[in-house]
This record gives structure tokens, sequence and C-alpha cells, in this order.
């Protein structure tokens, strides 16, 4: 490859990325930006559940079903935004609201313990934060997603209309700096923890728990800033419009370019009167103490999904039906697989000795790999369909699996007097890092590109919530996944008491290494076991 060839592939996959920014992208993107900067209270809520609460892995991924719930009320928000188009900035108001009020319970678990534990328990108020901020993002998200279309301008700046293929473009590249604003806002609350965490080994757990609530008075910033990008979407929107009048466009035109989709939406009484039966049906099923609750929701609700996605697909051409039904399987199988849960981050913490710094580091090593990886295999997902770039995913997922487990068996044991102590375990967890955090973010995009540009103009909002419904179904059917490998495999930390010291729970990582070879196969064989299966039907999908 010459010289100028790599300057053209440099210039064509990163330096273009930009040319093609537009400041009507901004707005969605500071909304997607606030949902990765959420990132931010994740490593001290991993700590405050190890050393605080003596809940269980099984319990905790138990819990992470519960939570990603909400996002699976993607599907009656998106077609309430698509009925109230012109305000629907007031939903990013209620979420901003609902995600300062989860940050605020925890900041008062931790800076006044005995004040909140007169109400409830300190258990009972942590499960109540945990449900209460993925509703707050997934109302704001639904937003975002909608305001990604209306970003998206029909006109250039003379007033002559932009082509199919120009249209496509600049829907690919606004999801496409949608994942980077998401990965962008991790990078920034990595760097910040990194920062915060400085010498917090060292400190006693009061000292401790001081950074703790001070991180969680921080994150109070989070809601700010997705309602920052509501403000300025209207205040772009309020100058595109002056723009289109002193072209000499009516009242009337300009709406409907800015603020309208071509045909007026109807409310679909399938989805609504489907939306409240599954919302009916969750409530009951999560309050009541039925035997596998979680599972008799997670079949209502995936039945109750694919009923709403039949109704929703009729809405396309004949020609699109099938091939986007096996793309929403197969990303659907890809996203579906396990996780080791939070037993391989206890091993990490208790055994390895990571602490809050190192684990920020990492986290920051992977989101900036994701951003570049989204930028290197940019036009590998211009070219490639989305089987293609999921079976190569999971593929890879599987190998960078490896490292971890050889840690749990003591690679590093080997390695590091081989290499004079280089190769220790963290500089193992760092390279397993470094190549294995490009995958995350990828698979989504291409699907998201594709709705934004083939769904029916008057139902965008609605196409994105209820395949995001689905898709995210999957991280449900993930978490049971999760649960069931931890009640199989045990994995316990040792708890001790926080008034006496004294040990209620011994720490026994014995089967943690039978769990992570459990999920690395699932990882693999699930979705590509999908994929051919898919490509093998009347669903076979080119997209």
């Amino acid at each position: 490859m010459t010289i100028v060839a790599v300057v053209r592939w440099v210039d064509e996959t990163i330096f273009d990325l930009g040319r093609q920014f537009r400041w009507s992208y901004l707005p969605p993107l500071m909304v997607y930006f606030a949902a990765g900067v959420a990132a931010l209270t994740g490593i001290v809520g991993t700590f405050f559940v190890k050393e605080y609460l003596g809940l269980s892995a099984a319990f905790l991924a138990g819990l992470t079903f519960w939570a990603g719930i909400p996002w699976a009320l993607k599907m009656p928000l998106g077609h309430l935004v698509d009925l109230v188009w012109r305000w629907k900035s007031l939903l990013v108001y209620l979420g901003a609201f609902l995600i300062a009020f989860s940050i605020s319970v925890m900041y008062g678990l931790i800076a006044h313990t005995e004040i909140m534990t007169q109400f409830m328990g300190i258990e009972a108020w942590y499960v109540v934060s945990v449900l209460l901020a993925p509703t707050g993002y997934v109302v704001q998200d639904v937003v975002a997603d909608a305001m990604t279309v209306e970003a998206v301008p029909l006109i250039d700046d003379s007033g002559k209309a932009y082509s199919d293929g120009e249209i496509k473009l600049m829907h690919t590249t606004m999801q496409t700096l949608g994942r980077f604003a998401i990965v962008s806002g991790l990078i920034a609350v990595a760097i910040l923890n990194i920062a915060m965490f400085s010498g917090v080994g060292a400190l006693s757990q009061a000292e401790k728990a001081a950074v703790y609530a001070n991180i969680y008075l921080l994150a109070l910033f989070i809601p700010v800033i997705s309602i920052t990008g509501v403000v300025l979407g209207s205040i772009l929107l309020r100058f595109r419009s002056r723009k289109l009048r002193r072209q000499g466009f009516d009242k009337g035109s300009i709406e409907r370019m800015l603020s309208q989709p071509a045909e007026v939406t109807q409310p679909n009484w399938w989805i609504l009167g489907g939306s409240v039966a599954f919302g009916a049906f969750t409530l009951a099923v999560g309050l009541s103490n039925v035997p596998l609750a979680q599972e008799i929701v997670f079949v209502g609700s995936m039945g109750i999904v694919l009923f709403l996605v039949y109704r929703l697909v009729l809405e396309l051409d004949s020609d699109l039906r099938m091939p986007l039904v096996g793309t929403a399987i197969i990303i659907f199988a890809f996203r579906a697989v396990p996780l080791p849960g939070p037993g391989a981050t206890w091993f990490e913490i208790d055994v390895l000795g990571f602490d809050q710094q190192f684990l920020s580091v990492l986290s920051l090593i992977s989101s900036a790999l994701a951003l570049a990886g989204m930028l290197l295999l940019r036009p590998l997902m211009a070219k490639k369909s989305i089987a293609y770039l999921v079976a190569g995913l999971s593929i890879a997922a599987g190998i960078l699996s490896l490292p971890n487990i050889g840690l749990y068996y003591g690679l590093h044991e080997w390695t590091a007097p081989l290499t004079g102590g280089i190769v220790d375990a963290r500089f193992i967890a760092v390279i397993d890092t470094a190549m294995e955090s490009p995958l995350a973010q990828i698979a989504m995009i291409p699907m998201l590109a594709w709705i934004a540009k083939n769904a029916p103009a008057h139902l965008k909002a609605t196409f994105f919530a209820v395949m995001a419904s689905f898709t995210n179904l999957a991280l449900s059917a993930s978490s049971l996944g999760t649960k069931y490998l931890n009640q199989m495999f045990l994995v316990t930390r040792e708890v001790r008491d926080p008034v006496t010291d004294s040990v209620m729970a011994a720490a026994d990582y014995g089967e943690l290494g039978w769990l992570l070879i459990a999920v690395a196969s699932i990882t693999v064989v699930l979705p590509l076991v999908t994929i051919l299966m898919i490509q093998h039907s009347p669903l076979r999908t080119r997209q």
C-alpha cells in the first residue's frame, strides 16, 4: 500500500466523518453523551455493593434483569413521541428528574446512611435507585433517537432536496456519531474516575465513603447535559426555520421539513393497547411473589413485543419485511449471550488486587479503543452485512475471553517470572481490554441506520422504539442466562459486618473458572448457530 493510498484511507475513514458533521447533529449527541457520562457511578457502584451490601451474584444478576425491563418500554414511548412530536422535549425533562432522583438516593445512602435507613433498608433503597435510573435514561434515549431523524436535513443551504444516497449517508453518520457521543462520555468519566480515585486504596473506610459521595454529587450534572441538548435543539430549529423563511418557504412547508413528519401520525391502538398490557403484566408479576416471576415476565414481554413487531412490519414494503426480521433475530442472539456477572469483578478486586483507580484505567482504555474501533471499522460496517459483522464479532469475543480465563487459572503467575514482572495480571488485563473494547458498540450501528432510512417517515420513532425493545429484551435474556450460570457455578465474596467487622460470608471463587468457560463457549456458539439458521431461511438478510 502506497503512502498516497494510506493517506486517502485515513482521510476517508477518519477526517471525512468530521467533515460530515452538522450542527443540527449536536442536540441528540448531547443526550447520548449524557448516557455515556452515566458510567461515572459504575465503578463506585460496584465497590458500594461489595463493601456495603450482602447481595449474592445471582440476586444482582436478577436485579439487572428488572433494571433492563424499562428499555422494553421504548415501545409506547416511541409511539408517544410520534404522537406528540412537537412537544417531545418535555419527556427529556421527565427523564432528567428520574435520573437525578436515582443519583440522590445513592448519595443519601453513602453520606446520610442513618437518615435513609429510618425509612427503608439499604438494600431496598439500592433496588429503588437501580430501577429508577434506567427508566429515566430510556425516556431520554427514545427522544434522542427521534431527534436523530430530525437532525438530518432534507434540503441543502440553497433549498435543493438531497438525494436518497446523500440522506442515507447522513443517517449513517448521525448514528455513528451517536455511538461516538456515548463512548466519548465513557472516556470523559473514566479520566475523571482515575483522578478522583487517586490514592483511595490508602484511605480509611470513612474517607472512601466521602469520595464515593462526591462522585454521586458530581453525577447530578448528568441530567443537566441532556436538558442542555434539548434547549440547544430548540434554538437550532429556530435558526433553521428563519433561514428557510428567507429562502421563500411558507410556514407549512417549514414545519413539515423541520418539526413534523410528512404524514400526521394516527394513534396505533395495537401498540398502545399492547404496551398498556405489557406494563400492567410486568408490574403485576414483578410486585407479586410468584415463582419464576422473571421468567414469566420475560416470556410474556417477548410475546407482546413480537406481536407489536408483527403489526409494525406490516407498514413496510414486502421486500423489506423479512430481511429486517432476520437482522433483528441475529442481533438478538448476539446480545443475548450471558455474562460472567459480578463474581468476575469481585475476583479481580479480592485476588488480583485491582483497585478503583486501575478499574478506571481499564474503563478508559476500553472506551478510547472502542472509539478508535468504530472509526477504523466504519468502512467495513458500510460494506458488509450485519450477519458478517456479528459472526466476526462473536468469534473475536470468544478468543478475547481466553486471557480472563487464563488469569483465573494463574497465567500471570507463569508469565510474570519469565518477563521480569512485566507481564503480570494488570498487564494481561490491559492488553485484553485493549483488544476486546472495539467490539461492544459496533453491531447496532448498521441496524439503526437502516431503520432511520427505511422506516416510514411518520413512524420513525415508533420503529426505533419497537425494534430497540426487541433487541433490548435480548439483554434481559442475557441477565437471565447470567443468573442461571451463577446459580450453577456459585461464586461468593467475603462479606463483613459494617459494625463489628466480623466475617458474615467467606469468599469462594472455586467455580469461577467453569463459569468463565461456559460464558465464552455460549458467546461463540449461540450467535453463529443463529446466523447459520437465518441465512438458510426466508429471513436471509444482506443488510
